[in-house]
């Protein structure tokens, strides 16, 4: 059966899960792109993948299967030929006693269920399963990457003692197959780290890193070279620090890579970021914000001016955060202006502007370029001095809505140190409307979740009697908590993706007093908690009792 757009309207519109408004914008959006509507319903999040699965399941009359939570064996895998899979969207995922179990994002297409049965005498047993997590399973089509490596480094090897100037073809494979596979396998980062006999490549997932491979150290600096080429650095510089970017394309999307070499006692460390486009699709809401925050938040990012600012350590999100925000704010009656280091999403319909120091155009020198552009909106990829503070204050107190990051513990640190750089109390007060500090903190794998009832007197040592102390209990004065057992989805760790805590500071008349006055992040702290503000620790307990995540990962996130 065919998903036609009168078919999506009958089962998401008319059973009042996606409202017609916002069923008529992805329509719009769809035909704007040429995109299937199925594909703009699931990007923009309208609906979860797996929950529109089981809907199209139901009504077709065929059982769903969710690709993700399987590990499919190759034995199985392999009575499809992958060229068959990806052209008739179909994949085998289990062989039993019963028959051959297959997923099709079209359960109805006899003839290809006619030929699967024929070639193998086998019984196939149709399940349903969306496009999406058909063309994701796809990937276990591919060989293991150490097998693929061990393979390519020989062929390099080999290549290398040919004397020839052109860069080996191995090389370059093996750069394209580390991007894909770090890609595939939601890293945020990649490290190549030289030693002195080996160069280990690592993978930054959901925060943590994790060894990957142990290459030879002979083609160490040719992967280096390789990176610098597409980032068009210098090749024949080697004992100073480099930065770059370039991007690369998977299916239906393009990465940015930024590039940051720099030189260490045994070679050239080379870190990448990877900067995917579905980062830009992120919401508010997905991030983590409950509803109470929420509307603190937009009700602060819609005044005309004013600064609001979101602190943390480096890589808890902040920037993701602030893009979101943006994202609420563009629309085509204000000119929103940004001047970043670097710049990490392009936004379509915001003046986006790269410092560059040896243009002489800095973060404050961009930001007075700014104010003569005409801005409704500025945002500033971080205040990190005096000068730059002092101006952003500036032009959220001339009329402009002013965002920015902040380096901080947590919200009520901003303050004293905002007044440190010399930032005048009454400035801080007058314009400064909201601060949302945060971390990241790992969600809890969905498909080896379990919970467990922890003692009392174990979670008050783990926290501390008081916020223990906010945590429910049972019956027995035991306290009803979740983890991940570790399975193949997760790689072992019980954790899949990241979700944010987050404590909301809004400055109403109690704060702005404080700050005046000088006061400590403890005094802004305790009155600010008088007023309502959950701390991040209060906030990420919440997310633990709802089994999103667990004690020992907000702990980790949030300590000092």
């Amino acid at each position: 059966m065919k998903i036609t757009d009168p078919f999506l309207k009958k089962i998401l519109v008319k059973s009042g899960l996606v409202s017609q408004k916002d069923f008529n914008l992805a329509q719009k959006e769809a035909l704007a792109k040429k995109e299937s509507l199925v594909d703009v319903i699931l990007d923009q999040g309208l609906i979860p993948d797996e929950q529109f699965g089981c809907l199209i399941a139901d009504e077709i009359n065929f059982p769903f299967v969710d690709l993700r939570k399987i590990r499919i064996k190759k034995e199985a895998l392999n009575i499809i030929p992958e060229i068959v899979a990806r052209q008739k969207e179909i994949i085998a995922f289990e062989r039993t006693n019963d028959g051959l179990k297959i997923a099709l994002a079209n359960p109805e297409n006899l003839e290809i269920r006619e030929f699967i049965e024929r070639k193998t005498g086998e019984k196939v047993l149709a399940h349903y399963a969306t496009k999406r997590d058909i063309q994701e399973a796809l990937k276990y089509y591919k060989r293991e990457i150490k097998e693929v490596f061990d393979e390519l480094t020989a062929k390099a090897l080999k290549e290398l003692k040919k004397p020839t100037k052109a860069e080996p073809l191995p090389i370059i494979k093996m750069v394209d197959l580390i991007l894909t596979y770090g890609y595939e396998n939601r890293a945020s980062d990649i490290h190549f780290e030289p030693y002195k006999k080996e160069t280990i490549l690592r993978y930054r997932i959901d925060g943590v890193l994790h060894d990957v491979l142990t290459l030879p150290k002979t083609i160490h600096d040719f992967l280096v070279s390789r990176i610098k080429i597409l980032s068009k650095l210098r090749t024949d510089i080697h004992e100073a620090a480099q930065d770059g970017h370039f991007s690369f394309s998977v299916p239906k999307e393009k990465v940015d890579v930024r590039v940051s070499v720099v030189p260490i006692e045994e070679g050239e460390k080379v870190v990448l970021r990877l900067l995917s486009e579905k980062a830009r699709r992120f919401e508010l809401e997905e991030l983590g914000l409950e509803a109470e925050r929420l509307k603190v938040v937009k009700k602060n990012i819609k005044k005309s001016w004013g600064m609001v600012l979101v602190s943390g350590p480096t890589g808890c999100g902040k920037t993701t955060t602030l893009y979101a925000i943006l994202k609420i704010l563009n629309t085509r009656e204000v000119n929103i202006c940004t001047i970043e280091d670097p710049i990490e999403y392009d936004v379509e319909g915001i003046n986006q502007i790269q410092v560059n120091p040896k243009t002489g155009l800095t973060l404050s020198q961009g930001l007075k370029a700014i104010i003569r552009q005409d801005p409704n909106i500025i945002m500033v990829g971080e205040i990190r001095d005096q000068e730059t503070a002092k101006l952003a204050i500036n032009a959220a107190m001339t009329g402009h809505l002013v965002l920015s990051t902040f380096h901080a513990t947590d919200a009520a640190t901003t303050l004293p140190r905002l007044l440190e750089m010399g930032v005048e109390p009454f400035l801080v007060a007058s314009t400064l409307n909201l601060i949302i500090a945060q971390r990241l903190v790992r969600r809890i794998c969905p498909k080896c979740i379990e919970s467990y009832e922890a003692p009392f007197k174990k979670t008050s040592q783990l926290l501390g009697e008081d916020l223990a102390s906010k945590l429910s209990k049972t019956r027995e004065g035991k306290v009803r908590l979740s983890r991940g057992r570790g399975c193949s989805l997760c790689q072992a760790t019980g954790y899949l993706g990241r979700i944010g805590i987050f404590e909301v500071l809004e400055i109403r008349e109690p704060i702005k007093k404080l700050i005046v006055g000088k006061a400590t992040a403890d005094q802004i702290r305790n009155k600010a908690k008088e007023s309502g503000m959950q701390t991040m620790m209060e906030d990420g307990l919440k997310k633990a009792e709802k089994g999103i995540t667990t004690l020992e990962e907000i702990l980790r996130a949030t300590k000092e």
